[in-house]
């Protein structure tokens, strides 16, 4: 590409600290950004960023629609909810204006095993409109990229778990709900722990209904059987509370969380294949007390076998960078829904990022 990649920003929260100041960094030009927040449309982008003041002022979701119209970005990043329904309403204007979309949103990484009716209808509209829509972020690296490039190091492979936690306080009150953070035990086990013993047919039927919000490892797995080219017999997942014996203050829910009470939840999603091969993870959200921190550990039995941990990543940052640093290849990408399984592995940023664009 021969000019700047052009990006506009859908979400101006925690998130986008990180997400607008990396756009800049590596060399694309921000030139909008949208948040349904009264209290954050007029103010500079700086003011979320940091630094000097850019004179791109956030503007109120409702002129999504129109602003694109006039800018004409190539691509816009979206961080805003967990689920890619609700996302959809901005990746439908996304495509309508003909403009590439990536989000953080998790189920975004891989929807076709939990909303595949919604994704076939977004990957329609995207191939109508020539753009590709993508969903990305640390899952994408440390629970997808990385596992795929480590098993091609074996000689055989049984089995695969993955352990990962993470701050539901860093990532904003959707997240921090959808973990259960703050819910007694009886409230959790009523709205979240009663489908734990589901079966696989049971479980998706479940998921269609809307009664079950799948985990982020159930799309996670997903990914992962469609990057090894294995077939999936049974899916199960199971979420249980986590609990502190002391009161934790969160400032993303705005109230403390009692001694007791869910911090938030362990989903833990079983897959077993046809080819014998078995996946297991377990994510771990929960608003951390003075002495937690995140982890992410993968183990891997077979001939040989083989464990490889993160210790204490920063997964925010490591989930903004990681979205950015795909943005050439979602340019690139052919037109539809595209999980990042079917992208190139990302690569470290050097040059301006225009330059890494090939094909557009």
């Amino acid at each position: 590409m021969d000019r700047k990649i052009k990006v506009v920003q859908f979400g101006c929260g925690k998130m986008s600290k990180y997400l607008m100041r990396y756009v800049q960094e590596k060399g694309a030009e921000l030139v909008g950004a949208f948040d349904m927040n009264p209290a954050l449309v007029g103010k500079d982008v700086s003011e979320i960023t940091g630094g000097a003041e850019t004179g791109i002022k956030i503007q109120s979701a409702a002129d999504f629609d129109s602003a694109l119209k006039e800018l004409k970005p190539d691509v816009c990043v979206v961080a805003t909810r967990s689920t890619v329904e609700e996302i959809s309403d901005a990746f439908r204007t996304c495509a309508k204006n003909s403009v590439n979309a990536i989000s953080t949103c998790e189920e975004a990484i891989y929807p076709w095993n939990s909303s595949a009716e919604l994704t076939a209808e977004l990957d329609k509209l995207a191939k109508d409109h020539n753009v590709t829509l993508s969903g990305s972020g640390y899952p994408d690296m440390y629970w997808g990229v990385m596992v795929d490039t480590i098993a091609g190091s074996l000689h055989t492979l049984n089995k695969i778990k993955g352990v990962s936690s993470y701050n539901v306080e860093d990532y904003g009150i959707a997240l921090a709900e959808g973990h259960g953070a703050g819910l007694s035990i009886a409230e959790f086990e009523n709205q979240i722990g009663q489908y734990n013993d589901l079966g696989y047919e049971e479980t998706l039927e479940a998921i269609n209904e809307g009664k079950v919000v799948p985990s982020y490892m159930w799309n996670q797995n997903g990914w992962l059987c469609d990057r090894f080219g294995l077939t999936i017999k049974s899916q199960t997942q199971k979420c249980v509370p986590v609990t502190h014996p002391g009161d934790l203050e969160s400032s993303t829910l705005g109230l403390t969380v009692k001694a007791g009470y869910a911090t938030g939840m362990e989903a833990i999603v079983t897959t077993e294949t046809e080819e014998g091969i078995t996946i297991e993870t377990h994510n771990l959200g929960y608003v951390y007390g003075p002495e937690d921190f995140d982890m992410n550990t993968w183990t891997f039995e077979g001939e040989p076998d083989v464990e490889v941990v993160v210790d204490k990543p920063d997964t925010v940052k490591l989930t903004c960078a990681n979205l950015i640093n795909r943005i050439p290849a979602l340019i690139d990408a052919e037109a539809g829904y595209v999980t990042t399984d079917k992208l190139p592995n990302n690569r470290y940023i050097v040059k301006d990022m225009h330059e890494y664009v090939k094909n557009k």
